[in-house]
């Protein structure tokens, strides 16, 4: 399997194949990676360049079982599987159907809810002396509809192979709002405390969409966020690579990559920003 491109940076390398990643993943060395953070397609149908995005749904959770196969394959016996993905206002089970069958072939040891945008008001949030009022901040896209409200979160899904992979919580830490718990909880020797299971992680603007050319991928922080948590990783998988987050995430953290894509539109675009 010869790649499509291999960029180099300190003493890391992104490695990128133009090809299906089932297959791809089946011919890497087994084992032989230690993260996975990817956002597979939600078949919602988003207009993607080289995939359509409307299978029949008991044909996608199929096909979304032969992807699990063949990243099982490939993680470490202590890798973590960070599987992104969402749902739309009249479908609310796409990604639980997702997560229920790739309990086939995983433990789901942590739920994750990235939060694109959020509204507190200060009535809400009490005497916390940084909140002077209201606040809301970050993007959605609105949905126009007296149904459905809008839609400001996804899920991150943390699948390990047996449940017991050890995190480095810290290392996604914030500190803490109240600085005399330092000390007084036996646990808390620092100022950083465990962030929880909340990620608040906003889009940057985008004024045009040319500067968005890839019709659905995350911000670069997700990725770091999931590989410092993971903790010590020496090669990091994409199987869907898009245009690069991942792979731009690896490199910002020495780490290398390993990534697929059948578009080469989406995968020049990743490779030149890694490059």
């Amino acid at each position: 399997m010869e790649p499509y491109r291999v960029v180099r940076y300190g003493k890391g390398a992104a490695t990128f194949y133009l090809q299906d990643c089932v297959a791809g993943l089946g011919e890497i060395k087994e084992k032989s990676v230690d993260v996975v953070v990817t956002s597979p397609p939600y078949n919602i149908g988003v207009g993607y360049s080289s995939y359509r995005d409307t299978l029949p749904r008991e044909k996608y959770l199929e096909w979304m079982q032969q992807v699990a196969a063949a990243v099982k394959g490939a993680l470490a016996d202590d890798g973590s599987f960070f599987l992104n993905i969402g749902n739309r206002p009249k479908d609310q089970w796409i990604a639980w159907d997702v997560a229920l069958v790739l309990r086939r072939q995983f433990a789901l040891q942590n739920v994750i809810h990235w939060v694109k945008s959020i509204a507190i008001s200060k009535a809400d949030a009490g005497n916390y002396p940084s909140i002077t009022g209201d606040v809301a901040v970050g993007h959605f896209k609105p949905v126009v509809s007296n149904r459905f409200l809008n839609d400001c979160h996804e899920y991150i899904f943390h699948f390990t192979k047996a449940g017991d992979a050890k995190m480095d919580k810290l290392a996604v830490g914030i500190p803490y709002q109240d600085k005399s718990n330092i000390g007084r909880w036996k646990t808390a020797k620092q100022d950083r405390r465990d962030r929880g299971n909340t990620w608040f992680i906003p889009y940057k603007t985008i004024q045009n969409k040319k500067d968005r050319p890839h019709p659905a991928t995350f911000p670069v922080k997700l990725p770091e966020m999931c590989i410092r948590l993971h903790g010590s990783a020496k090669l990091v998988a994409d199987p869907f690579t898009g245009i690069g987050s991942t792979a731009l995430a690896a490199k910002n953290l020495g780490t290398s990559f390993v990534g697929f894509e059948i578009d080469r539109g989406y995968l020049d675009e990743a490779i030149a920003r890694v490059s």
